[in-house]
């Protein structure tokens, strides 16, 4: 269950979430009705057959948002619908107007929706309570932000705000690859992507490369910068930071997966347990660092 994708917010630390079930309770996804194309709503982190819709470890709670969406090919509508328009024309002599397609295309659509195939699926989210962070497993801004719309709706109020630098976030990770010191515990991975500071100027991407040698030397000297960059913290995670402060490819490394060791079990739920314990240290660690070299800006009371 390790999440692979990070989209952080923030909101204010001193949050009363105490009653957060009871408001997840009243959210809970809905089947997809015969004439809807998608339904919201929460599930239990342990599958949608399991009741608790939260789990809380220590300070962090794992949170899910489900989803039903009606599969609809635009080429199957618009394939019925060219049909629908020849017969018509056939029969009254003339081609419908705009008005009149429009019509038609509403009823296909309405026509079709109770016959369609229903895609499941499901968005992982953490609340840091010490920290005031909202992370989604996902590196979709507009998914992102439709899981904390969800939770907004259950609470009434949530204002989470994406994840802000006081600095340029690029100007950081170009500096770690030019030399500059990184945080201790972390060390450069071996992927990166540098952009011309020029609008619509040229993109390299490197992918298993020493990212401190002289070819990455002469795209610095040429004025490129540092747009993604793969980090290392102390041989537990692994990850790729962009410069929109996403963090992508994120995976846990034999460090961290060797302290589950001593506690194997059969038991699926307590393996989930302890390794969304393990995760949300790792990820706070991870914040730890971060927050002061990228001058991440705090959620206002």
């Amino acid at each position: 269950m390790f999440f692979r994708n990070l989209t952080l917010f923030r909101y204010p630390a001193s949050l009363d979430l105490s009653d957060l079930d009871e408001h997840l309770a009243e959210c809970t996804l809905k089947p997809v009705g015969g004439l809807e194309l998608s339904s919201r709503g929460f599930i239990s982190p342990f599958g949608r057959d399991a009741e608790a819709l939260s789990h809380r470890v220590d300070d962090a709670v794992w949170l899910t948002v489900g989803g039903e969406d009606k599969l609809l090919p635009a080429a199957v509508v618009n394939d019925l619908l060219a049909k629908k328009i020849a017969e018509m024309e056939q029969r009254e002599g003339r081609k419908p107007g705009g008005r009149a397609r429009k019509r038609l295309k509403e009823d296909l659509v309405h026509e079709l929706l109770p016959r369609a195939f229903v895609r499941p699926s499901r968005t992982d989210a953490m609340l840091d309570l010490e920290h005031g962070l909202c992370i989604v497993d996902t590196s979709s801004r507009k998914n992102a932000e439709a899981v904390v719309s969800e939770i907004r709706n259950a609470l009434g109020s949530f204002p989470a705000l994406p994840l802000n630098a006081e600095v340029a976030p690029r100007s950081v990770l170009t500096g770690w690859i030019a030399g500059e010191p990184l945080p201790a515990g972390l060390s450069l991975g071996e992927e990166c992507e540098l952009k011309d500071a020029a609008e619509h100027g040229a993109v390299v991407k490197c992918q298993n490369q020493e990212l401190q040698s002289d070819e990455i030397a002469k795209h610095l000297e040429s004025g490129k910068q540092v747009t993604k960059l793969a980090l290392v913290l102390d041989d537990h995670v692994s990850f790729v930071l962009g410069e929109d402060l996403v963090i992508r490819k994120l995976k846990f490394l034999d460090g961290a997966v060797d302290q589950l060791e001593g506690t194997e079990t059969e038991d699926i739920r307590a393996e989930l347990d302890a390794r969304f314990a393990l995760m949300a240290g790792e990820l706070r660690r991870l914040f730890a660092l971060l927050e002061p070299a990228l001058k991440l800006s705090k959620a206002e009371a």
